[in-house]
Protein backbone atom coordinates (compact mmCIF):
# COMPACT_ATOMS: atom_id res chain seq x y z
CA UNK A 1 0.00 0.00 0.00
CA UNK A 2 1.93 3.31 -1.39
CA UNK A 3 2.32 5.69 1.96
CA UNK A 4 0.17 8.92 2.08
CA UNK A 5 1.09 11.70 0.29
CA UNK A 6 2.72 14.24 3.28
CA UNK A 7 4.30 17.25 2.30
CA UNK A 8 3.83 20.22 0.06
CA UNK A 9 -0.29 19.62 1.29
CA UNK A 10 -0.73 23.67 0.19
CA UNK A 11 2.26 24.01 -2.62
CA UNK A 12 0.61 25.33 -6.15
CA UNK A 13 4.16 25.28 -7.59
CA UNK A 14 7.81 25.31 -7.33
CA UNK A 15 8.86 27.73 -10.25
CA UNK A 16 12.97 27.73 -10.24
CA UNK A 17 14.63 30.62 -9.69
CA UNK A 18 18.10 32.11 -10.96
CA UNK A 19 20.85 31.79 -8.35
CA UNK A 20 22.90 34.81 -7.14
CA UNK A 21 25.86 33.89 -8.93
CA UNK A 22 23.19 34.18 -12.40
CA UNK A 23 21.59 37.17 -11.10
CA UNK A 24 25.03 39.17 -10.79
CA UNK A 25 26.34 37.75 -13.92
CA UNK A 26 23.62 39.22 -15.74
CA UNK A 27 23.95 43.13 -13.38
CA UNK A 28 27.48 42.81 -12.62
CA UNK A 29 29.23 45.20 -10.24
CA UNK A 30 31.12 47.99 -11.54
CA UNK A 31 34.19 49.13 -10.21
CA UNK A 32 32.61 52.55 -9.91
CA UNK A 33 29.58 51.01 -7.85
CA UNK A 34 32.48 49.31 -5.57
CA UNK A 35 34.05 52.54 -4.71
CA UNK A 36 31.01 53.77 -3.55
CA UNK A 37 29.81 50.77 -1.49
CA UNK A 38 33.19 50.36 0.16
CA UNK A 39 33.43 54.16 0.63
CA UNK A 40 29.59 54.37 2.02
CA UNK A 41 30.51 51.43 4.49
CA UNK A 42 33.74 52.75 5.70
CA UNK A 43 32.35 56.30 6.56
CA UNK A 44 29.55 54.59 8.59
CA UNK A 45 31.65 52.75 10.51
CA UNK A 46 33.86 55.49 11.11
CA UNK A 47 30.84 57.70 12.45
CA UNK A 48 30.04 54.48 14.96
CA UNK A 49 33.37 54.85 15.81
CA UNK A 50 32.80 58.27 16.78
CA UNK A 51 36.16 58.96 14.51
CA UNK A 52 33.70 60.98 12.28
CA UNK A 53 31.74 63.83 14.21
CA UNK A 54 28.86 63.99 10.80
CA UNK A 55 25.32 62.35 11.23
CA UNK A 56 24.24 60.62 8.40
CA UNK A 57 20.85 60.32 6.98
CA UNK A 58 19.33 57.71 5.80
CA UNK A 59 16.38 59.18 2.92
CA UNK A 60 14.33 58.18 -0.11
CA UNK A 61 10.84 56.76 -0.87
CA UNK A 62 9.31 54.51 1.72
CA UNK A 63 9.55 51.77 -0.92
CA UNK A 64 10.81 51.92 -5.03
CA UNK A 65 7.91 51.20 -7.37
CA UNK A 66 8.78 53.08 -9.95
CA UNK A 67 12.59 52.60 -11.18
CA UNK A 68 12.53 55.82 -13.62
CA UNK A 69 11.37 58.56 -11.09
CA UNK A 70 13.71 56.43 -8.03
CA UNK A 71 16.51 57.44 -10.42
CA UNK A 72 15.30 60.83 -10.68
CA UNK A 73 15.44 61.17 -6.91
CA UNK A 74 18.95 59.68 -6.52
CA UNK A 75 20.36 62.40 -8.81
CA UNK A 76 18.78 65.33 -6.61
CA UNK A 77 19.77 63.78 -3.65
CA UNK A 78 23.37 63.45 -4.95
CA UNK A 79 23.29 67.28 -5.28
CA UNK A 80 22.14 67.55 -2.42
CA UNK A 81 24.45 65.54 -0.35
CA UNK A 82 27.44 67.18 -2.02
CA UNK A 83 26.46 70.01 -0.57
CA UNK A 84 26.12 69.33 2.93
CA UNK A 85 28.84 67.01 2.94
CA UNK A 86 30.69 68.71 5.23
CA UNK A 87 27.99 68.13 8.43
CA UNK A 88 25.73 65.09 6.74
CA UNK A 89 26.71 61.83 5.26
CA UNK A 90 23.73 61.49 2.74
CA UNK A 91 22.36 57.43 2.03
CA UNK A 92 19.01 56.61 0.03
CA UNK A 93 16.94 54.56 1.49
CA UNK A 94 16.10 52.00 -1.18
CA UNK A 95 13.27 49.40 0.14
CA UNK A 96 12.17 46.62 -2.35
CA UNK A 97 10.84 44.45 0.27
CA UNK A 98 7.91 45.91 2.39
CA UNK A 99 6.22 43.78 5.43
CA UNK A 100 2.20 43.46 5.74
CA UNK A 101 0.22 43.10 8.64
CA UNK A 102 -1.87 41.16 6.48
CA UNK A 103 -2.21 41.50 2.67
CA UNK A 104 -0.92 44.10 0.53
CA UNK A 105 1.88 44.99 -2.06
CA UNK A 106 4.72 42.95 -1.28
CA UNK A 107 7.49 45.54 -2.47
CA UNK A 108 9.43 45.46 -5.98
CA UNK A 109 10.84 42.95 -5.61
CA UNK A 110 8.19 40.13 -4.84
CA UNK A 111 5.41 41.96 -7.38
CA UNK A 112 7.77 44.29 -9.73
CA UNK A 113 4.61 44.35 -11.96
CA UNK A 114 2.16 45.42 -9.41
CA UNK A 115 -0.27 43.39 -11.15
CA UNK A 116 -0.14 40.02 -9.05
CA UNK A 117 2.08 38.59 -11.55
CA UNK A 118 4.84 38.17 -8.59
CA UNK A 119 7.38 37.54 -11.22
CA UNK A 120 10.03 37.52 -8.39
CA UNK A 121 12.81 36.37 -10.96
CA UNK A 122 12.68 39.69 -12.60
CA UNK A 123 12.05 41.84 -9.56
CA UNK A 124 15.34 40.35 -8.07
CA UNK A 125 17.26 41.53 -11.43
CA UNK A 126 15.24 44.58 -11.99
CA UNK A 127 16.08 45.65 -8.17
CA UNK A 128 19.64 44.87 -8.55
CA UNK A 129 20.07 46.71 -11.51
CA UNK A 130 17.79 50.10 -9.51
CA UNK A 131 20.83 49.22 -6.46
CA UNK A 132 23.73 49.43 -9.44
CA UNK A 133 22.55 53.09 -11.16
CA UNK A 134 22.00 54.70 -7.53
CA UNK A 135 25.44 53.38 -6.78
CA UNK A 136 27.23 55.07 -9.91
CA UNK A 137 25.25 57.71 -9.34
CA UNK A 138 27.50 58.36 -6.40
CA UNK A 139 25.18 57.72 -3.51
CA UNK A 140 25.33 54.65 -1.06
CA UNK A 141 22.52 52.55 -0.67
CA UNK A 142 20.24 51.49 2.77
CA UNK A 143 17.67 48.66 2.79
CA UNK A 144 15.86 46.98 4.77
CA UNK A 145 16.33 43.43 5.13
CA UNK A 146 13.29 41.44 5.13
CA UNK A 147 13.71 38.29 2.85
CA UNK A 148 17.17 35.83 4.49
CA UNK A 149 18.27 34.64 1.51
CA UNK A 150 17.94 38.04 -0.52
CA UNK A 151 21.09 39.24 0.47
CA UNK A 152 23.02 36.62 -1.44
CA UNK A 153 21.77 38.47 -4.73
CA UNK A 154 22.08 42.53 -3.77
CA UNK A 155 23.92 42.65 -0.57
CA UNK A 156 27.06 43.86 -1.84
CA UNK A 157 25.24 46.80 -3.50
CA UNK A 158 24.48 48.26 -0.12
CA UNK A 159 25.89 50.17 2.68
CA UNK A 160 23.49 50.10 5.61
CA UNK A 161 20.89 47.45 6.46
CA UNK A 162 17.79 48.14 8.71
CA UNK A 163 16.14 45.29 10.65
CA UNK A 164 12.31 46.50 10.77
CA UNK A 165 10.58 46.51 13.78
CA UNK A 166 8.63 42.99 13.49
CA UNK A 167 11.53 41.45 13.04
CA UNK A 168 14.02 42.85 15.68
CA UNK A 169 13.25 39.90 17.57
CA UNK A 170 13.27 37.12 15.44
CA UNK A 171 16.37 34.62 15.35
CA UNK A 172 16.59 34.59 11.42
CA UNK A 173 17.26 37.73 11.52
CA UNK A 174 19.47 38.24 14.13
CA UNK A 175 21.72 35.84 12.55
CA UNK A 176 21.48 37.24 8.99
CA UNK A 177 22.15 40.20 10.82
CA UNK A 178 25.29 38.52 11.52
CA UNK A 179 26.87 37.47 8.50
CA UNK A 180 25.95 40.78 6.49
CA UNK A 181 28.92 43.13 5.06
CA UNK A 182 26.89 46.22 6.34
CA UNK A 183 26.46 48.53 9.47
CA UNK A 184 23.05 47.65 10.72
CA UNK A 185 19.97 49.25 12.51
CA UNK A 186 17.78 47.32 14.66
CA UNK A 187 14.55 48.80 15.12
CA UNK A 188 12.64 49.26 18.46
CA UNK A 189 9.67 46.71 18.68
CA UNK A 190 6.09 48.32 17.76
CA UNK A 191 4.99 48.52 21.06
CA UNK A 192 7.80 50.92 21.49
CA UNK A 193 10.34 48.60 23.97
CA UNK A 194 14.13 48.63 23.39
CA UNK A 195 14.85 44.97 24.69
CA UNK A 196 14.26 43.40 20.95
CA UNK A 197 16.48 45.70 19.70
CA UNK A 198 19.56 45.74 22.51
CA UNK A 199 19.34 41.74 22.48
CA UNK A 200 19.27 42.06 18.53
CA UNK A 201 22.52 44.17 18.75
CA UNK A 202 23.69 41.98 21.18
CA UNK A 203 23.09 38.67 19.31
CA UNK A 204 24.21 40.01 15.58
CA UNK A 205 27.54 40.76 17.31
CA UNK A 206 28.51 36.97 17.59
CA UNK A 207 29.41 33.99 15.48
CA UNK A 208 26.20 31.85 14.26
CA UNK A 209 25.58 28.89 11.79
CA UNK A 210 22.21 28.56 9.96
CA UNK A 211 20.81 27.36 7.07
CA UNK A 212 20.74 29.54 3.91
CA UNK A 213 22.32 29.61 0.55
CA UNK A 214 25.58 30.17 -1.92
CA UNK A 215 26.05 32.06 -4.69
CA UNK A 216 25.10 28.92 -6.39
CA UNK A 217 21.91 28.71 -5.26
CA UNK A 218 22.67 25.18 -3.23
CA UNK A 219 21.20 24.80 0.45
CA UNK A 220 24.74 25.54 2.87
CA UNK A 221 25.11 25.80 5.94
CA UNK A 222 26.16 29.42 6.87
CA UNK A 223 28.70 30.44 9.26
CA UNK A 224 28.97 33.84 9.90
CA UNK A 225 31.97 36.11 12.20
CA UNK A 226 29.52 38.46 13.87
CA UNK A 227 28.89 41.33 12.85
CA UNK A 228 30.28 44.37 15.37
CA UNK A 229 28.27 47.69 13.55
CA UNK A 230 25.20 46.85 15.22
CA UNK A 231 23.10 50.28 16.67
CA UNK A 232 19.32 50.70 17.46
CA UNK A 233 17.03 52.95 15.72
CA UNK A 234 13.95 54.42 17.41
CA UNK A 235 11.28 54.28 15.57
CA UNK A 236 8.35 55.56 18.43
CA UNK A 237 5.86 53.04 19.23
CA UNK A 238 3.16 51.86 21.60
CA UNK A 239 1.01 55.19 20.84
CA UNK A 240 4.36 57.82 21.70
CA UNK A 241 7.16 58.83 19.96
CA UNK A 242 10.76 58.51 21.52
CA UNK A 243 12.91 60.99 19.85
CA UNK A 244 12.67 63.37 22.95
CA UNK A 245 15.36 63.72 25.14
CA UNK A 246 13.92 61.56 27.77
CA UNK A 247 13.59 58.78 25.24
CA UNK A 248 17.01 58.85 24.04
CA UNK A 249 18.57 58.77 27.68
CA UNK A 250 16.87 55.86 28.45
CA UNK A 251 18.07 54.33 25.17
CA UNK A 252 21.54 55.58 26.29
CA UNK A 253 21.33 53.99 29.50
CA UNK A 254 20.09 50.58 27.83
CA UNK A 255 22.85 50.64 25.78
CA UNK A 256 25.20 50.92 28.57
CA UNK A 257 23.33 48.05 30.94
CA UNK A 258 24.22 46.03 28.17
CA UNK A 259 27.92 47.06 27.36
CA UNK A 260 27.20 48.37 24.38
CA UNK A 261 28.05 51.60 22.71
CA UNK A 262 26.41 54.24 22.74
CA UNK A 263 25.16 54.49 19.21
CA UNK A 264 21.69 55.77 18.05
CA UNK A 265 19.65 57.09 14.71
CA UNK A 266 16.55 58.47 15.27
CA UNK A 267 13.81 57.67 12.51
CA UNK A 268 11.74 60.57 11.96
CA UNK A 269 8.55 58.65 10.65
CA UNK A 270 6.31 55.61 11.72
CA UNK A 271 5.28 56.27 15.32
CA UNK A 272 7.94 59.59 15.57
CA UNK A 273 5.46 61.37 13.26
CA UNK A 274 1.99 59.52 14.03
CA UNK A 275 2.55 58.32 10.88
CA UNK A 276 2.00 62.02 9.16
CA UNK A 277 4.99 62.70 7.13
CA UNK A 278 4.05 66.72 7.94
CA UNK A 279 6.00 66.35 11.74
CA UNK A 280 8.83 64.89 9.90
CA UNK A 281 10.46 68.40 9.74
CA UNK A 282 9.46 68.87 13.22
CA UNK A 283 11.22 65.70 14.68
CA UNK A 284 14.39 66.08 12.87
CA UNK A 285 14.82 69.71 14.32
CA UNK A 286 14.28 68.64 17.31
CA UNK A 287 16.79 66.30 17.31
CA UNK A 288 19.39 68.34 15.51
CA UNK A 289 19.15 70.94 18.51
CA UNK A 290 19.68 67.52 20.87
CA UNK A 291 22.86 67.43 19.63
CA UNK A 292 23.55 70.98 19.35
CA UNK A 293 23.46 70.74 22.80
CA UNK A 294 25.44 68.25 23.43
CA UNK A 295 24.15 64.94 22.68
CA UNK A 296 27.07 62.65 21.42
CA UNK A 297 25.12 59.31 21.09
CA UNK A 298 22.71 60.33 18.15
CA UNK A 299 24.55 59.40 15.13
CA UNK A 300 22.25 59.56 12.80
CA UNK A 301 18.55 59.68 10.97
CA UNK A 302 15.75 58.45 8.75
CA UNK A 303 13.40 60.41 6.51
CA UNK A 304 10.34 59.10 4.11
CA UNK A 305 10.88 61.14 1.63
CA UNK A 306 10.02 60.99 -1.89
CA UNK A 307 9.64 63.76 -5.03
CA UNK A 308 5.78 64.46 -4.36
CA UNK A 309 4.06 64.36 -0.62
CA UNK A 310 1.95 62.25 0.72
CA UNK A 311 1.08 58.81 -0.94
CA UNK A 312 -1.58 57.01 -3.11
CA UNK A 313 -3.02 53.65 -3.40
CA UNK A 314 -2.40 51.75 -6.57
CA UNK A 315 -4.75 51.93 -9.09
CA UNK A 316 -6.12 48.78 -11.63
CA UNK A 317 -4.72 51.36 -14.18
CA UNK A 318 -0.86 51.83 -13.63
CA UNK A 319 -0.52 54.79 -16.22
CA UNK A 320 -2.71 56.31 -13.86
CA UNK A 321 0.11 56.21 -11.18
CA UNK A 322 1.47 59.55 -10.33
CA UNK A 323 4.74 60.00 -10.66
CA UNK A 324 7.50 59.90 -7.72
CA UNK A 325 4.29 59.61 -5.25
CA UNK A 326 4.66 56.71 -2.79
CA UNK A 327 2.21 53.41 -3.21
CA UNK A 328 3.11 52.89 0.24
CA UNK A 329 3.68 54.93 3.53
CA UNK A 330 2.96 58.82 3.24
CA UNK A 331 6.39 60.55 2.54
CA UNK A 332 7.62 64.76 2.50
CA UNK A 333 7.97 65.91 -0.21
CA UNK A 334 11.20 66.83 -2.51
CA UNK A 335 11.47 70.79 -1.53
CA UNK A 336 10.59 69.58 2.35
CA UNK A 337 13.46 67.48 2.09
CA UNK A 338 15.94 69.87 0.91
CA UNK A 339 14.73 72.40 3.44
CA UNK A 340 15.04 69.75 6.31
CA UNK A 341 18.34 68.47 5.44
CA UNK A 342 19.69 72.02 4.70
CA UNK A 343 18.56 73.45 8.23
CA UNK A 344 19.60 70.90 9.66
CA UNK A 345 23.08 71.36 8.29
CA UNK A 346 22.88 74.71 9.59
CA UNK A 347 22.34 73.51 13.02
CA UNK A 348 25.02 71.45 12.89
CA UNK A 349 27.85 72.91 11.55
CA UNK A 350 29.14 75.23 14.30
CA UNK A 351 28.95 72.02 16.46
CA UNK A 352 30.31 68.86 15.44
CA UNK A 353 34.08 69.92 16.29
CA UNK A 354 33.03 69.62 19.72
CA UNK A 355 31.21 66.86 19.40
CA UNK A 356 34.44 65.19 17.63
CA UNK A 357 36.80 65.82 20.59
CA UNK A 358 34.38 64.71 23.30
Amino acid sequence: MPHAKTENLNIAAFDRMPSPEEIVARVPLSDAAAEVVMKGRQTLQAILDHTDPRIFVVVGPCSIHDPVAGLDYARRLKKLADEVADTMVLVMRVYFEKPRTSTGWKGYINDPYMDDSFRIDEGMEKARRFLLDVNEIGLPAGTEALDPIAPQYYGDLISWTAIGARTSESQTHREMASGLSTPVGFKNSTDGSLDAAVNGILSASHAHSFLGINAQGQSSIIRTQGNPYGHVVLRGGGGRPNYDTVSVSLAEKALAKAKLTANIVVDCSHANSWKNPEYQPLVMRDVAHQIREGNTSIVGLMIESNIEAGNQPIPADLSQLRYGCSVTDACVDWAATETMIRNTGEILRDCLQKRSAA
